[in-house]
């Protein structure tokens, strides 16, 4: 059974592998952490997402956000798709199933072959704060149902300057 996110709340420890080596473990960072879940190499919207969150890599840095996208794909397609989209963050892959029910994500069966070969995860965004807390979340059925990333950037710089908590937890 999928669990609905908690804003508040710690974010679950999961660790992945990621593209060129090693694992990041989503949301465990020293300040603040940007977890990016999309689709898979499949979907067009996603590599367009993709491309947006890297040209925003920079500014997200100077808050102090580790970004991190995943996915349910296998290695080989998280590689193909940082090669067609030029990403060049943390690219984390191979999100199992019981993973996405974790963190609360729809998630879809393939259409047909032609669209991919296993069930996969629909968009999720999720922002940790540093103290491992959920700050935001947003998930989504479809493609093209995501935030604003510049919108989410700036969020995130207002929620520092002002001291925010999580919001949402009454």
């Amino acid at each position: 059974m999928t669990r609905i996110p908690t804003s508040g709340a710690p974010f679950p420890a999961i660790t992945v592998p990621t593209v060129g080596g090693g694992t990041v473990t989503l949301g465990q960072v020293p300040k603040w952490g940007l977890v990016v879940v999309y689709r898979g190499l499949h979907c067009p919207k996603c590599k367009d997402y993709l491309r947006q969150l890297d040209a925003l890599r920079d500014d997200f840095a100077a808050l102090d956000v580790t970004v991190v996208a995943v996915s349910g794909d296998p290695e080989v397609k998280a590689s193909a798709m940082v090669a067609e989209t030029g990403y060049g963050g943390t690219m984390a892959y191979d999100l199992s199933i019981a993973q996405m029910r974790e963190l609360g994500l729809y998630i879809s069966d393939p259409l047909s072959e032609a669209e991919t070969d296993r069930p996969f995860a629909e968009p999720g965004l999720f922002v940790i704060n540093p103290d491992g807390q959920l700050q935001v979340h947003d998930i989504s059925t479809a493609p093209w149902a995501r935030p604003d990333l510049a919108a989410v950037r700036a969020g995130i710089g207002f929620v520092q300057d002002k001291g925010r908590p999580p919001r949402g937890t009454h």
